[in-house]
């Protein structure tokens, strides 16, 4: 008798090329922090190449997909007109390379508890890291989305360096400076820093 073969069910993992949209997305950030400029700062630069390092060799490596269950917060109410205000200026490929992706965030707050105030305000979201969308166990990319008006409290990680880019919005860090579209402001472990933003529009930043 014949042995009919089996079949299975099983399907493939989706690596970072067989979707374009996220590529495209990682491609924007790239640009952001090969392109633009440090300032004349040297850890700024240090820290750019360092991003855009880690960045390249993940793409290369084309890594496998997690599959997170896309989740809305709040002030994601606020998306679409952030995404809009990106879209009418120098970050408008960023802005149209999220939105083609917006269906597909985790929004979060990063926090167990949080005080019901920010939690209207305040949301974020990954798209690289060790959990995701684009595994990467040496970078966490991702963005920040603040509704007008918001405080977001005094803060500091001890181990880690971040950067923020200004995607829409304005916004001010530690009452310095007023940053719009385009601005990068670097925090070195250990920093101190407050966020506070605008009154008529919300904030949008992407963040290594």
């Amino acid at each position: 008798m014949t042995q009919v073969p089996a079949f299975t069910d099983r399907v493939e993992t989706p690596r970072l090329m067989d979707c374009p949209n996220w590529v495209y997305l990682l491609r924007e950030i790239d640009s952001l922090y090969r392109f633009w400029s440090d300032g004349g700062s040297i850890p700024i630069r240090s820290h750019r190449k360092r991003v855009r390092d880690r960045l390249s060799a993940t793409i290369a490596k084309n890594p496998h997909l997690i599959d997170r269950t896309a989740s809305q917060k709040h002030v994601t109410a606020h998306f679409s007109r952030a995404l809009d205000l990106g879209e009418r200026a120098a970050m408008q490929g960023m802005a149209r390379a999220l939105r083609e992706v917006k269906d597909s965030l985790t929004w979060e707050y990063g926090y167990e508890k949080v005080s019901k105030s920010l939690g209207q305000k305040y949301a974020y979201c990954e798209i690289l890291g060790p959990r995701g969308p684009v595994q990467c166990d040496t970078l966490i990319l991702g963005f920040v989305l603040f509704a007008p008006n918001t405080t977001y409290p005094q803060h500091s990680h001890q181990d880690i360096e971040e950067s923020y880019v200004s995607i829409s919005g304005a916004w001010s860090e530690n009452n310095t400076a007023v940053y719009a579209h385009g601005s990068l402001i670097f925090n070195r472990p250990g920093d101190e820093h407050r966020i506070t933003t605008g009154d008529r529009d919300p904030c949008l930043l992407a963040y290594a």
